[in-house]
């Protein structure tokens, strides 16, 4: 990127450059970067977090936003290039939540493919493993606009005064509808499973998710596995932040250890 050209792809709320990880966080589905910065404070100075800002919100709001996985992994591997290359000594890592797990996951395959750098460790939550089948779930983006803002509460994370205000609801409604058909037309595509270590986390009242489903991340990765649940629900990381951020601390130390 030219340095003329301000860099939107990525949010720092708050810099460590001196911090052992680099953390490339990847939002839900709809959401921006405002979701990170509790963590961002809490993993300080352990791991610096940067915090991905994808097309259509924020500073990215006059921009499409991708209704596909695969045409939006091509622009995230052009946008984070400067992201993906840590400085020397530093290790870089993944965390993503929900939409976000599965765009860190499908990024570290098809960085692999390139023969890129990739992430020393994956840290993913809100989500099943995605080889796992999706079943008895109502397909959100192929709803007209009023069902679709009817379901939402069923997922949590919308803020209510958003919900309580229909005009306003109705210009973030392209951008959440087009995140969930990213995650709804989504098919895996069997791979050797990654070499590096992952952690899975979720919410015990997740409807969204199972604990055999969590757990069934270990079957794609050879790089050793942690699993983790907490009280809450979907956004249980929202509700728990402190709790999550220990245990995130935890699982990068000791994947670190690995390494050397």
């Amino acid at each position: 990127m030219s340095p003329l050209v301000p860099d939107v792809s990525t949010l720092v709320p708050r810099p460590q450059p001196g911090a052992p990880v680099r953390l490339l966080c990847f939002p839900n589905a709809g959401a921006g970067t405002a979701g990170y910065r509790h963590l961002a404070e809490l993993l300080a100075p352990c791991a610096e977090l940067r915090v991905v800002r994808l097309p259509g919100r924020e500073r990215r709001w006059n921009e499409r936003p991708h209704v596909s996985l695969e045409p939006l992994l091509l622009d995230l591997v052009e946008d984070l290039a400067p992201h993906l290359d840590p400085a020397p000594g530093q290790r870089l890592a993944f965390f993503g939540h929900s939409m976000g797990a599965l765009v860190a996951f499908e990024l570290a395959r098809l960085l692999r493919a390139r023969g890129a750098r990739m992430p020393d460790s994956l840290l993913v939550s809100g989500l099943d493993a995605p080889h796992r089948p999706r079943t008895g779930r109502v397909v959100m983006h192929g709803l007209d606009d009023d069902a679709f803002a009817a379901r939402l509460p069923h997922y949590g994370g919308t803020p209510r005064e958003l919900l309580d205000q229909p005009e306003l609801l109705k210009l973030f409604l392209p951008t959440l509808r087009a995140d969930f058909a990213v995650v709804e037309t989504y098919r895996h595509r069997p791979e050797p499973p990654l070499e590096m270590p992952v952690a899975a986390y979720g919410g015990r009242a997740d409807r969204e998710t199972s604990v055999a489903g969590l757990a069934a991340w270990a079957e794609l990765t050879t790089g050793g596995f942690r699993h983790r649940m907490f009280d809450g629900g979907h956004f249980y990381l929202t509700e728990r932040p402190a709790e999550l951020a220990a245990e995130v601390a935890g699982d990068l130390a000791r994947f670190g250890e690995a390494l050397v």
